[in-house]
């Protein structure tokens, strides 16, 4: 009778703990093996799937297949099914065009008028990724146009202006104007809504959900103002979860109907930014959020309802805009800024809070983790390879792609990295192994 209890609670669990994991998926953008349809890749957390990457390189690092000339802005590219998306300004418009990820050729492109004025920079164009859903295409101005175009063919389905819609981005008195840089939050797709951080603190519309195919506004809910991050899906003690780093706190909420399920305070006014995306530990238990400028990063319990929080630190691991790889227990990225001082590349142990290795005066640099290595692409131009370690750091081959600084998050898509700087995109085509 008690082995017979125990079978069926233990089926019960097994069923339980499927039905949780179905739920997420099913709140996932769907993709094809190898393809990087949104920011950081399939999953939003830099990891690619179905790639083989060799150990090293031949000499003079690996094939440039193609370049393009690109306009203005940091946004990285999206792939999917052969096309491979980049948004960037032109003279006085915002242009999405797919090309074709084996030649470059122009396939299609799609425009509308620029409006971004920037104040603290000299960049004036779009700062986010495309985000690719089945036939549609969903873009971010930096001015806060919200737009929606067919993969097919570029056709433009709907499109908002939301800086004119919403009052988002007001200085605050005592502090500078926000958004220096723009509109950089990329919106998420979850329950079939399109979910984003607009930032309106006065209409309860800091975070607003739209309607796929029309663009209509769902529901709305905080006042959370705006921040340079974007939200990925999660699980607080089983239930499926939005988690944004907005300007001032870590929020979920749930996608169907934005209510909040947990809160915390995180970041500053004044001259400071949220940028790295909330990132989960391989359990999907935990959730590191990380920044710098004197707040650090902070360590999430998802299994507890309210998340608590397990640590806040500015020692451990902070990054002031690039979102660290987690893998089997730890995590590796950038702490420090590329701004101040000198960033280190790190893998630390987040539950003991321990730095395992440090790699001092490396540089600011974006990661990709694919075939248990690490692809590391600093601003300086420079890429890294290097085996995934958790006991150190040894690089096993590098190349110099760019003169220039470079921060557009690179995309990793059948072995082919797209990357970019101010004026050039280039496919290079990794050794496989």
């Amino acid at each position: 009778m008690n082995e017979f209890w125990v079978l069926k609670k233990t089926d019960f669990m097994n069923r339980t703990t499927l039905q949780l994991t179905l739920a997420l998926l099913s709140l996932v953008v769907p993709a094809t093996a190898g393809d990087w349809p949104q920011i950081l890749g399939p999953n939003r957390n830099g990891v690619a799937t179905d790639e083989s990457l060799a150990a090293t390189w031949p000499t003079g690092g690996p094939k440039v297949g193609w370049t393009k000339t690109v306009g203005d802005g940091f946004a990285g590219v999206a792939v999917a099914r052969g096309k491979a998306l980049v948004f960037h300004r032109v003279g006085n418009e915002e242009v999405v065009e797919a090309l074709a990820v084996e030649t470059g050729k122009l396939l299609w492109k799609a425009n509308w008028a620029a409006t971004y004025q920037p104040s603290f920079t000299n960049d004036s164009g779009p700062r986010v990724v495309p985000l690719i859903h089945e036939d549609l295409v969903f873009l971010f101005g930096a001015g806060g146009m919200l737009a929606c175009v067919r993969f097919t063919d570029g056709t433009l389905v709907w499109k908002r202006d939301l800086l004119a819609e919403y009052k988002t981005r007001r200085p605050k008195r005592g502090e500078p104007p926000e958004g220096y840089f723009g509109f950089g939050t990329s919106p998420l797709i979850a329950d079939g809504k399109l979910l984003l951080n607009v930032g309106d603190d006065d209409n309860q519309a800091g975070i607003a959900a739209f309607e796929l195919a029309t663009g209509k506004t769902l529901w709305k809910a905080t006042s959370e103002r705006a921040s340079y991050s974007s939200p990925i899906l999660a699980q607080l003690n089983g239930k499926a979860i939005a988690v944004f780093a907005t300007r001032l706190k870590i929020v979920g909420v749930e996608p169907a109907t934005g209510t909040v399920v947990f809160e915390h305070p995180f970041g500053r006014l004044g001259p400071a930014v949220t940028a790295a995306n909330p990132v989960l530990t391989s359990s999907g238990k935990q959730l590191l959020i990380s920044a710098s400028y004197g707040f650090g990063a902070a360590f999430l319990d998802l299994s507890q309802d309210g998340a608590p929080e397990l640590w806040n630190s500015d020692e451990v691991l902070s990054s002031q805009y690039t979102t660290s790889i987690a893998h089997q227990g730890y995590f590796f990225g950038i702490h420090g800024r590329q701004d101040i001082g000198n960033s280190e590349l790190r893998c630390v142990d987040p539950v003991r809070r321990l730095v395992k290795w440090k790699q001092a005066d490396f540089g600011y640099a974006s990661l990709i983790m694919a075939d248990e290595k690490l692809l590391i692409l600093k601003t300086d131009g420079e890429l890294v390879l290097a085996p995934v370690s958790t006991t150190e750091f040894k690089p096993t081959a590098s190349a110099a792609l760019f003169k220039e600084t470079t921060r557009a998050l690179p995309a990793l898509s059948n072995g082919r990295l797209f990357v970019r700087d101010s004026s050039t995109l280039k496919c290079v085509e990794l050794p496989r192994r």
